[in-house]
């Protein structure tokens, strides 16, 4: 994700960890970017941009069945105040994904949709932190939150508590945010808003010529290259001189099934993109493997969870009967969710999973005011909290996604599979068979917030 600061240029979300090339066995990645471009003053005043890049693997986390309330952590910040329940973010970040994924998916219904919900919205809770009075306010309801139960400050210690949470090391998990802040070299941030950028997001600053666009691009996208390894490699172009700030935000994630599909059992399949289109796809097979697994009659839809074999991941799909995908789509909501959570269990079925390579490009500044986002968008904005300028704007927000899923890792894509356990009892078996569109989400465990979410219409739409 990425935003575009007008009146200081300052590289904000660090990524302190480091990202290994997707270039694995038995592994799925993803890449997602977004971006605001800021503007101060007349129609040609500096610009403020945020580049969120954001690489996933396709490691969502686990569902478990029954009714077991999520983790609630609630440390004390150093003036123990207590900080907000992770419970109470993953609600409002599965409020504002299902509301951001509706928004894009009606743009076009059958093209391929995919964004990182928590890059976005950890990025404009960065905005918010140095937006004031109405823009502040805006932001932060814009992304859900109930402003009366929860105070500003709980929300910015919330977003420290869940990337501290994000960045913990695992053996088969990887799992790491950036953000970077690129400042013009001439302007300075508030001094404030700097160090709470860093203490609560792990943000740093970049001194950064952007008198000199061509040598600015570079250095940001040569940062998002590193972070999302490879996958986003051009989040900034033709970089305007009024540019003055620009805000990176980079998430890597890549994870191993804890049991792959095996190469050999891939065949090919007719995909019903829709009632009057098919293609043949590689469709991945497992047989007799055991998932957690809910039938929702209600909403004419399977649910099929894989696990990975970290179990602080897992990747759920979404497969909505014949001509039910906007039925579907329209009843996503937390409340939803938390049904589908609830009601899980484990079933060995037949599985067949397309292998699939999607990406998505979104200028976010046209959906956002429907989510309620107006003023910072317009001369009225006020982000003196940043470099105290009062005339000081967004005016583009860009958001680059790409998550690739196939048995052998490339540098594209890492390998996703699930193991064969092989039973004579074959005759009650269920099977399920994603030859239609559908939804795939992948979540953190540790925080129960959405890390990604999207739909595969067609698993050959690039």
């Amino acid at each position: 994700m990425a935003l575009c600061l007008g009146d200081s240029a300052m590289e904000k979300y660090i990524d302190s960890q480091g990202f290994h090339k997707a270039v694995l066995e038995e592994r799925a990645k993803a890449a997602i970017v977004t971006g605001f471009s800021l503007t101060e003053g007349g129609s040609m005043s500096p610009l403020l941009t945020l580049l969120l890049g954001a690489m996933l693997c396709p490691h969502i986390l686990g569902l478990s069945g029954g009714t077991a309330e999520p983790e609630t952590v609630t440390p004390e910040d150093p003036n123990n105040r207590t900080v907000t329940s992770t419970y109470s973010l993953a609600h409002s970040n599965t409020d504002f994904a299902f509301s951001l994924y509706k928004l894009l998916a009606t743009q076009k219904p059958e093209n391929n949709v995919i964004f990182s919900p928590f890059s976005v919205s950890a990025a404009l809770a960065l905005l918010a932190l140095g937006a004031r009075s109405t823009t502040k306010t805006e932001i932060l309801q814009g992304l859900k939150f109930n402003l009366t139960q929860t105070p500003e400050a709980e929300i910015h210690q919330g977003f420290q508590l869940l990337l501290s949470h994000l960045s913990r090391p695992g053996t088969h998990l990887q799992l790491n945010m950036s953000t970077a802040i690129f400042v013009d070299q001439q302007l300075h941030l508030v001094e404030s808003f700097q160090q709470e950028a860093q203490t609560l997001y792990t943000a740093d600053a970049f001194p950064t010529n952007f008198q000199d666009p061509p040598a600015a691009e570079k250095l940001i996208n040569d940062y998002v290259k590193q972070k999302t390894q490879g996958k986003i490699q051009e989040l900034v172009k033709d970089l305007d001189a009024e540019t003055m700030m620009v805000l990176v935000n980079c998430l890597f994630f890549k994870a191993k099934w804890k049991a792959p599909f095996d190469p050999h059992d891939t065949i090919t399949m007719n995909f019903h993109v829709n009632e009057s289109r098919v293609e043949k796809v590689p469709m991945m097979t497992a047989e007799d493997t055991q998932v957690l697994y809910f039938r929702d009659e209600a909403r004419g839809s399977t649910l099929v969870q894989l696990p990975y074999s970290d179990s602080r991941a897992c990747a759920l799909f979404i497969l909505p009967d014949q001509g039910r995908m906007a039925e579907l789509e329209a009843a996503l909501n937390p409340s939803t969710f938390q049904h589908w959570r609830d009601s899980m269990s484990t079933r060995i079925i037949d599985l067949k999973l397309p292998k699939f390579s999607i990406s998505g490009e979104y200028d976010l500044e046209k959906n956002l005011p429907d989510l309620g986002i107006h003023e910072v968008f317009s001369k009225q904005a006020d982000l003196t909290g940043l470099t105290g300028s009062q005339n000081l704007h967004v005016s583009q927000v860009v958001h680059k996604a790409r998550l690739d899923v196939a048995e052998n890792g490339t540098e594209a894509a890492a390998a996703t599979g699930i193991h064969l356990v092989f039973t004579s009892a074959k005759w009650d078996q269920t099977i399920v068979t994603f030859n239609r569109p559908f939804l795939v989400t992948l979540i953190s465990e540790d925080t129960q917030g959405f890390l990604f979410l999207g739909k595969v219409a067609n698993p050959l739409q690039a």
